[in-house]
């Protein structure tokens, strides 16, 4: 017997129900509609977490409002748009006197450190000086919310500190505030950092000594430091350098002013070079080609042939001298005078002698903070010198290196290693870093040098050296026109780049003699940096023309 038939509207029911729709109506497998349903499930799920914890955060910040809101944060761009009669600090100012006042200061960050989640300490700098910082939670004024976002400044970003000076629990050999540090009350970021940096200033600024205790430490190399050169000079020990390298001419220019002396201004574009020779840089000028000034030298004289007296000038330098060695730049800053004497070259002579002297005086009695600062990264011996400058013939030089042993002609030039073997021969005999060679021979010096008409072979000229290495070279100049012509062309110089200078001197000058001192060489050697490219503010070099 055969089965009784479906009815037909119950079998097309059922293959309905056997049908399966994603979310657009198409339709799917059993296996797909399945796993729909799944996912369905667990994004419902999800939400519903989600949706309690924020529910539960909510709840938390309406019981854990940032009550500090108004006190930190990134401030508009200054655009000028306000003047506050705000009285800004500098921290080197701020000692254990001032305990208990309320202050503002806008600082760098030099670094920061995390303590907990309720405390951070800060290293702010300001040129030289630096001083801690240190804020805590508490339940008025300091948030959690305020401190996390303290934790988050990047080092050397500019902030605004508003703070509290307190006496710290002990003494912050770190900073050169040490008896004093400040309680931040607000702290607001003028300018932030970001990019990532080439180095940081804590291993910028660690003493070379501490390398010998540990080679493990971050050293930043020389040429680093000067392809970041704007991140390098934000230290303190540069900043100290500057500001020596500052008094340097301001005691220079000080010395000379008052005793009668005139500043001038002479050009460094010129048509001829200045000392002869082929150290210049020649460049285009229209349709013919100008130098760079290798000296002031012919203006100097110049001046004194238009009886200016007395003159100096602080100005650049040109030498196109392909020297790659601790001491040498293509350009550098000389300190140049010149003077009209009555009777003898010894007259300028003595107003050199106590010139330098003057400086390093000065610069030892006015700037010894600086020194100290300087000191604590690049340990050197103090400077040794004698009230009355030491000075000593070219031969009596040349006298002590042959009985030390070393072999060098009666009229050779000096070679850097017996320039620095004879200023140490010169410290264990005389006890002085600072003294004078007189009489150098004539054949190695320039065209204009006067000869000594009492010894042949040798020259009216002189050398000063510190610490064994020279910073200043004169000499009397030739005054009489046929004679400065002749030794010009014995230098096989051309008469026709130097006309204009030969002829100031047909017209009569008096007697004057001088010297250039180169200041970076100076600051290096005084301050025992090692390589005169630590006393540049951005050294030129053969190899470098940048930053």
């Amino acid at each position: 017997m055969s089965a009784p038939a479906q009815d037909p509207v119950e079998e097309v029911t059922q293959k309905v129900e056997e049908l399966f729709f994603d979310d657009e109506g198409k339709p799917i497998t059993k296996k797909a509609f399945k796993k729909l349903q799944k996912d369905k499930e667990k994004a419902e799920r999800k939400a519903a977490t989600a949706a309690k914890i924020a529910a539960e955060k909510a709840e938390r910040d309406a019981t854990n409002v940032d009550y500090s809101a108004d006190r930190y944060g990134k401030l508009p761009m200054n655009q000028s748009q306000t003047r506050t009669d705000t009285k800004y600090e500098n921290i080197e100012t701020i000692d254990e006197s001032r305990v208990g006042e309320t202050v503002t200061v806008r600082v760098r960050v030099q670094t920061s450190r995390a303590t907990g989640g309720k405390m951070c300490f800060f290293v702010f700098r300001q040129n030289v000086s630096t001083i801690q910082g240190i804020i805590t939670v508490d339940e008025k004024n300091i948030s959690k919310q305020m401190v996390k976002y303290c934790v988050g400044i990047s080092p050397e970003s500019i902030v605004l500190v508003q703070g509290k000076i307190v006496k710290p629990v002990e003494e912050v050999k770190s900073c050169t505030v040490t008896c004093a540090e400040l309680a931040i009350e607000k702290i607001h970021v003028v300018s932030d950092v970001n990019v990532r940096l080439a180095f940081s200033l804590d291993d910028a600024t660690r003493p070379e000594s501490s390398y010998e205790e540990d080679a493990q430490l971050a050293r930043v190399n020389l040429d680093t430091r000067l392809n970041n050169r704007v991140l390098d000079l934000r230290t303190t020990t540069n900043h100290a350098i500057f500001r020596m390298q500052s008094a340097v001419c301001l005691l220079f220019r000080e010395f000379l002013t008052e005793r009668g002396f005139m500043e001038i201004h002479t050009p460094k574009l010129i048509g001829a070079a200045s000392e002869g020779g082929s150290n210049v840089f020649k460049v285009n000028y229209f349709k013919t080609n100008a130098f760079l000034a290798q000296s002031p030298q012919l203006y100097k004289q110049m001046c004194i042939a238009a009886d200016f007296g007395k003159v100096f000038e602080i100005a650049p330098v040109f030498r196109a001298e392909d020297s790659n060695t601790h001491r040498h730049m293509t350009e550098f800053m000389g300190l140049d005078m010149e003077m009209a004497f009555n009777e003898h070259y010894h007259e300028v002579l003595e107003v050199l002698e106590e010139l330098i002297v003057y400086l390093l005086t000065n610069l030892k009695t006015r700037y010894a903070n600086e020194i100290e600062i300087i000191k604590k990264q690049y340990e050197f011996e103090d400077f040794e010198f004698l009230p009355k400058t030491l000075r000593l013939p070219f031969s009596e030089g040349i006298k002590m290196l042959r009985e030390a042993g070393v072999e060098v002609g009666e009229f050779d030039d000096l070679s850097t290693a017996n320039e620095k073997f004879l200023g140490k021969l010169v410290k264990e005999k005389y006890h002085t870093d600072f003294y004078v060679l007189d009489k150098f021979p004539l054949a190695i010096r320039p065209f204009y040098t006067m000869p000594d008409p009492q010894n042949p072979g040798y020259s009216n000229s002189y050398d000063f050296f510190l610490r064994g290495e020279e910073i200043l070279s004169g000499a009397q100049r030739i005054h009489d026109a046929d004679y400065l012509t002749e030794r010009a062309k014995a230098h096989e110089v051309d008469i026709s780049t130097i006309q204009p200078y030969i002829d100031a001197f047909k017209i009569g000058a008096p007697p004057h003699a001088g010297g250039g001192i180169g200041l970076e060489r100076v600051v290096m050697l005084f301050l025992g940096l090692g390589n005169i490219r630590r006393s540049s503010l951005f050294p030129r070099d053969p190899k470098r023309l940048e930053p």
